[in-house]
């Protein structure tokens, strides 16, 4: 089991940055891909980022490419996004995720509950 706490969600205007934390614990952290991933009340989930165990692969929604970095500190089992140019059509709630395989898609294994990311104009 992989235990996922999100934190560094808020209110921010536009054009600002924030940065999102992902503290992992649990017996099965070796070789964990990280991704980040957001939700509207009654849509989808939806991609944003990715990164390997080795920090080596990373991959981005194309919405976010160019403004969103995604990091890892595997000694404080910790992973990040680093959102700057943050635009109104960011709002959402931003999940962390864990899973054994890298990639895009949505069915990663572990996840966070959630954390609220609110861009005004």
């Amino acid at each position: 089991q992989v235990q996922l706490v999100e934190s560094g969600g808020g209110l921010v205007q536009a054009g600002g940055s924030l940065r999102l934390s992902c503290a992992a614990s649990g017996r099965t952290l070796s070789s964990v891909a990280m991704g980040w991933f957001r939700q509207a009340p009654g849509k989808e989930r939806l991609f944003v980022a990715a990164i390997s165990w080795s920090g080596d692969n990373t991959s981005y929604a194309d919405s976010v490419k160019g403004r969103f970095t995604i990091s890892r500190d595997n000694a404080k089992n910790t992973t990040y996004l680093e959102m700057n140019s943050l635009k109104p059509e960011d709002t959402d709630v931003y999940y962390c995720a864990a899973d054994h395989s890298f990639g895009t898609h949505v069915d990663y294994l572990y996840w966070g509950q959630g954390t609220q990311v609110t861009v005004y104009s």
